[in-house]
């Protein structure tokens, strides 16, 4: 058993709808979070930029002597699909093959579709992972537009603008006949109520509590659960903006935020 922490990065705030699967899937473990505030959004930054800020998020995390490290970041995830990163001696976990895994596990009629941001949407990542396991048909959207609304507060069943967002952006997987859609950023889950008005019929896959699902299964099976009877802590590092931070994070993470991030430099 093993008492280190999980360490969970994201560009923003996003990333805690998978810390808040894995509190729930993992009560005992310990995390740290990292919020690269300073820098959101990583979804319209290139290639190589994006790989830079994974590997300064993922070197910070390594001084925090975590024992795995989960990517909850679909532009991250999908960027080092291409281009892994080999020099890490810390077990990682990114969202792509896990929701795509599932997708192809719910779809009954082999249409799946898949929003995100533009550089995951241009990498094309979800649908090479699909076609690993599957013949099933694949259309992807970019969805510029979701991250900032969330982090601005605007993804409500009825808020008018995530409501013009979504109808913009997703009737079409409706007329393509797509029957699970893979939520391909931590931060859209939030936008679920919204996305099901337009397409009621749909499942959702939620890239994150797919992620958390596989993190529960590798600790496992290497032996490496916390084997404490206490509840887990959550220590959260931003790179910018706390007080921005410790507003918000009560709602991607469905409660309330117990105690202040810290700023951190990469």
């Amino acid at each position: 058993m093993n008492r280190q922490p999980i360490g969970v990065f994201d560009s923003g705030l996003g990333g805690l709808t998978a810390v808040k699967e894995l509190i729930s899937l993992l009560p005992n473990e310990n995390i740290i979070y990292l919020g690269d505030t300073a820098r959101v959004p990583y979804g319209t930054k290139s290639h190589d930029t994006i790989l830079r800020y994974a590997k300064e998020d993922i070197s910070f995390l390594k001084t925090q002597d975590v024992k795995l490290i989960i990517v909850a970041c679909g532009t991250v995830s999908s960027a080092l699909s291409v281009e892994p990163i080999n020099d890490i001696d810390i077990p990682i976990i990114s969202v792509v093959k896990p929701a795509a895994k599932a997708a192809i596990n719910k779809s009954r009629n082999n249409k799946i579709g898949v929003i995100g941001t533009p550089a995951t949407v241009k990498n094309g990542c979800y649908e090479r992972t699909i076609k690993e396991f599957s013949d099933a048909e694949v259309f992807s959207k970019a969805c510029t537009l979701f991250v900032p609304l969330v982090e601005a507060g605007h993804f409500g069943e009825n808020d008018p603008l995530a409501t013009l967002a979504a109808e913009e952006y997703l009737p079409e997987f409706k007329e393509k006949g797509v029957d699970t859609l893979i939520l391909g950023c931590t931060h859209y889950p939030l936008l679920s109520d919204v996305i099901k008005k337009i397409l009621p019929n749909t499942e959702l896959i939620n890239s994150g509590a797919e992620t958390a699902k596989e993190a529960k299964e590798l600790l496992e099976k290497n032996n490496l659960l916390n084997d404490s009877t206490s509840e887990g802590t959550l220590k959260c590092f931003v790179t910018d903006n706390i007080e921005g931070f410790n507003d918000n994070a009560f709602r991607f993470l469905g409660k309330d935020f117990k105690q202040s991030a810290e700023l951190t430099r990469l």
